[in-house]
């Protein structure tokens, strides 16, 4: 597996070495050896998994205090821009993003540390989206922040996305208050 750690730091970029052949292919999708050695060491708690068509948005989440969330995001079938945004007071990317496109073709997958706010939008009908979470889902401790904030100008790929109405309601990013600091490594 091929791991590019990417320009905001903490973001990885994880390329699988797939071996395929006439019958199909196979590759190893989470080594936790492999993942720890590149400074991955957050023990995943739970998998979650989405179905979206074309133009489904989902974003910008996360979780804060006691149930803030790393995650591994990747694409069973179907394609994303995947998109992760940097809310860590005192980083010197804070307010940046970067962003990814994440299909069932190129079999990439990203890993996103707490401190990030995340989201993607469906490039295609029918798109598998799976990530692991290193904390449970908690309501009453998950955020968001609007995925189409002027301040972030984020190029989502798409025009006209379709949002749950909770995230038309998503903070705008001149008004969050983020709970994370940045820690320097």
């Amino acid at each position: 597996m091929e791991i590019i750690d990417e320009p905001i730091e903490g973001l990885k970029l994880l390329k699988p070495k797939i071996f395929g052949d006439h019958r199909g292919y196979f590759f190893e999708s989470y080594n936790k050896k492999t993942f720890e050695s590149v400074g991955i060491k957050d023990e995943f708690v739970q998998d979650n998994q989405s179905l979206s068509q074309k133009n489904v948005l989902r974003g910008l989440h996360f979780q804060t205090g006691e149930f803030a969330q790393a995650k591994l995001v990747r694409v069973i079938s179907g394609a994303v821009y995947d998109v992760a945004l940097d809310i860590r007071v005192g980083s010197p990317t804070y307010g940046k993003t970067f962003g990814v496109e994440l299909n069932a073709t190129n079999q990439y997958q990203l890993y996103i540390p707490v401190g990030f706010a995340h989201g993607f939008v469906t490039l295609e009908d029918n798109t598998v989206f799976a990530y692991k979470c290193s904390d449970y889902y908690s309501p009453s401790h998950e955020g968001g922040i609007m995925y189409n904030d002027p301040d972030l100008n984020i190029d989502w790929k798409v025009e006209n996305p379709i949002l749950s109405e909770k995230d038309k309601k998503n903070e705008d990013f001149k008004l969050f208050e983020s709970p994370f600091e940045y820690e320097k490594k």
